[in-house]
C-alpha cells in the first residue's frame, strides 16, 4: 500500500514541475487545441529559483528517503505456520514473541527475529568417510566413518529468553561445535569391532545422552541421533568380515549342538513319557485284569448254578435223544429186515420167473435147431441160398480154391459157424442152470 502512495507523491511532483507558471511581461498562453499539452523549450534557459523550489525538494527528499527506508526494512513482516517471531526494542532491550501471523515493526527503532520451530536435523559429511577430512578413532586407534544424522528444533520456552544471543546457523554454529565434542569422544571409547556390530545402540543412547544437556543449554531441543553406515578402512574390513564369518559359523555350530543336545534331550523325554505311560497303561491293565476277574468270580456265583442246571439238562435231553435214537434205530432195523424179507421173497420169484423163462426159451430153441436141422439135413442146398442171400448186397464176386473133397467152397465157413452156434449154445445152457441153482438156494 505504502508503494502506491510513494508512486502517487512522485507523480504529482513530476507534473508540478512540468507545468510552470509563465513570468510577468510575457505573453499571455495561448489556450488553443495544444494549450493543455507539456511544452519543451529548446534554447536559453532560465535561472532556479532556490527560495521557490526549497520546500518542494525537501519533500521529494523525505519521501524518497522513507521509501528507502520502508523497502530496505518494511514495517509488516511475516510469521508462518511452524514458525516463532521475537521482536526486541533496541531502545528499551525488551522482547515480544510473536505466532503466526503479520507483525509491525518499526524501522531502525525494533528488530524482528523468525525461528522455525519443526524439527531440523545436521548430518556430519566431514565424518562420514574413513579417509575423510575428520574420520573418527576408535580405542585402537584407527580411523573410521560413521554416517551420523542429528535431529533437533528450537525450544520454544527458551526462545524469547535467548533471541538476541542466538545465531542465525544454529546448525553451523550451535549444534555442530556440540556433536563433534561428544560425538568424538564417545567413539573414542569402543573398538571398532564394538561400533561396527555390537554396541551401535549403546553408543547412540551415550551421545543422546551427553549431547542433549548442551544443546539444551543453547536453547535447542534434541530429538534422537541417528548412525548409520560405518565406513571401515578397507584391509580392516576385509579382516573384519572374515572374523565375523568365523564368528557367525561358530555361533551356528553352538546352535547347531544346542539343538542337538536338545533334541536328544528331547528323545530322552520322550522315552520317559514313554516309559511312564507304557507303566501307568499296564498298572490300568492290571487293575482292569483284576477288576474284571472279580466281577468274574462274581459272576460265576450266579453262572455256576446255571451251568450246573444247563449240564443236567442236557444229559436229560442227551438220554432222550439217546432213547429215541434207539427206538428209531430198533424201527428202522425192523423196516429192514421187513424190506429184506420182502426183497427176497421178490429176488425169488424173479429168480423162479427167470429160470422158468430160461427153461421155456432153451427147449424153444432146441425145438426150433432140432427142425432146422431137420430141413438142413433134407435141404441141403438152403445153406448155400442162405448165404448168398447175406452176402448178395455186398459181395458180388466170390473167388475161392475148391474143397478138397470137391463139396461146397463154403462148407468150412458154415462148419466153424455151426461149431460157434453149438459153443453158445451150450454156454447159455449152462447159465441157465447155473441161475437155477443160485435160485434154488436162496429159497
Amino acid at each position: 500500500m505504502w508503494q502506491e502512495r510513494l508512486k502517487a507523491w512522485s507523480a504529482a511532483l513530476r507534473a508540478r514541475f512540468a507545468k510552470r507558471k509563465p513570468a510577468v511581461g510575457e505573453p499571455p498562453e495561448d489556450h488553443g487545441i495544444d494549450s493543455g499539452y507539456e511544452t519543451i523549450v529548446v534554447g536559453r534557459r532560465w535561472p532556479i529559483d532556490w527560495r521557490r523550489s526549497a520546500l518542494p525538494i525537501a519533500i521529494v527528499a523525505l519521501a524518497t528517503a522513507s521509501a528507502a527506508l520502508l523497502v530496505l526494512h518494511p514495517p509488516m513482516q511475516g510469521v508462518g505456520r511452524g514458525e516463532v517471531g521475537v521482536r526486541v526494542n533496541r531502545l528499551t532491550g525488551s522482547v515480544t514473541e510473536w505466532g503466526a501471523g503479520s507483525v509491525l515493526v518499526v524501522p531502525g527503532l525494533q528488530q524482528m527475529r523468525v525461528f522455525s520451530l519443526r524439527d531440523q536435523t545436521w548430518r556430519a559429511a566431514q565424518m562420514a568417510s574413513a579417509v575423510g577430512p575428520a574420520p573418527l578413532q576408535s580405542v585402537e586407534g584407527l580411523s573410521l566413518g560413521a554416517d551420523l544424522t542429528v535431529r533437533y528444533a528450537i525450544d520454544p520456552l527458551k526462545v524469547a529468553a535467548l533471541a538476541k544471543s542466538m545465531p542465525d546457523n544454529v546448525a553451523g554454529e550451535i549444534v555442530e561445535p556440540a556433536a563433534q565434542g561428544v560425538v568424538y569422544k564417545v567413539f573414542a571409547r569402543y573398538t571398532v569391532r564394538e561400533i561396527f556390530s555390537t554396541k551401535r545402540a549403546e553408543i547412540q543412547s551415550a551421545i543422546e545422552s551427553e549431547l542433549k544437556p548442551r544443546l539444551a543449554a543453547d536453547g535447542v531441543l534434541l530429538r534422537n541421533v541417528q548412525i548409520g553406515k560405518i565406513d571401515l578402512p578397507a584391509d580392516y574390513r576385509k579382516g573384519m568380515e572374515e572374523l565375523l564369518a568365523e564368528e557367525l559359523a561358530g555361533e551356528k555350530m553352538k546352535y547347531t549342538l544346542d539343538l542337538k543336545e536338545k533334541q536328544v534331550k528331547e528323545t530322552e523325554l520322550k522315552a520317559q513319557a514313554e516309559k511312564v505311560r507304557r507303566e501307568i497303561g499296564a498298572e490300568a491293565a492290571a487293575r482292569e485284569q483284576v477288576i474284571a476277574a472279580r466281577a468274574q468270580e462274581e459272576a460265576m456265583k450266579h453262572v455256576l448254578p446255571f451251568k450246573q442246571r444247563q449240564i443236567e439238562q442236557r444229559q436229560l435231553e442227551a438220554e432222550a435223544q439217546k432213547v429215541s435214537r434207539i427206538k428209531a434205530a430198533e424201527a428202522e432195523a425192523q423196516a429192514r429186515r421187513i424190506e429184506a424179507s420182502g426183497e427176497a421173497e421178490a429176488r425169488q420169484k424173479l429168480a423162479d420167473a427167470e429160470v422158468y423163462r430160461m427153461d421155456k426159451v432153451g427147449k424153444s430153441n432146441a425145438e426150433q435147431m432140432g427142425r432146422e436141422g431137420a430141413l438142413l439135413s433134407r435141404h441141403p442146398l438152403l445153406i448155400q441160398k442162405t448165404m448168398a442171400d447175406k452176402l448178395s448186397d455186398k459181395v458180388q464176386v466170390i473167388i475161392a480154391a475148391p474143397g478138397t473133397d470137391g463139396g461146397f467152397i463154403g462148407a468150412g465157413l458154415l462148419g466153424a459157424s455151426s461149431q460157434k452156434r453149438t459153443a453158445l449154445a451150450s454156454t447159455s445152457d449152462a447159465e441157465r442152470h447155473a441161475a437155477a441153482d443160485d435160485a434154488k438156494e436162496a429159497q
